[in-house]
């Protein structure tokens, strides 16, 4: 009797040890790392991808400001154009008035 008894607990007892086992290894840590370095790399490129943004955005102000340039220096030859016209009447008139 005595030998099925301490059988009976050893069983329990072996029991209970490969319960509380297999709950501990079950337990699995958090991996904290993983989940950081991913935002990172999301962070990372949207970070490239509005450097790219602003980058064409940069070659298009760019490209704006040549044609305003571009713009400034015909008006430029357009207003001196009109103040030689401006000049030929004015002599014009002034001949006209000698006669």
């Amino acid at each position: 009797m005595q030998t099925i008894g301490r059988l009976m607990t050893g069983l329990a007892a072996l029991t209970l040890l490969s319960t509380v086992s297999l709950g501990c290894s079950a337990i699995q840590p958090k991996d904290t790392w993983t989940a950081a370095a991913n935002t990172a790399n999301q962070a990372a490129g949207r970070s490239e991808a509005a450097a790219g943004r602003s980058e064409a955005a940069a070659g298009q102000s760019e490209a704006a400001a040549g044609r305003s340039e571009a713009a400034a220096s015909q008006s430029e030859a357009a207003a001196s154009r009109a103040e030689a016209a401006s000049e030929r009447v004015e002599a014009m008139f002034d001949r006209m008035m000698r006669k």
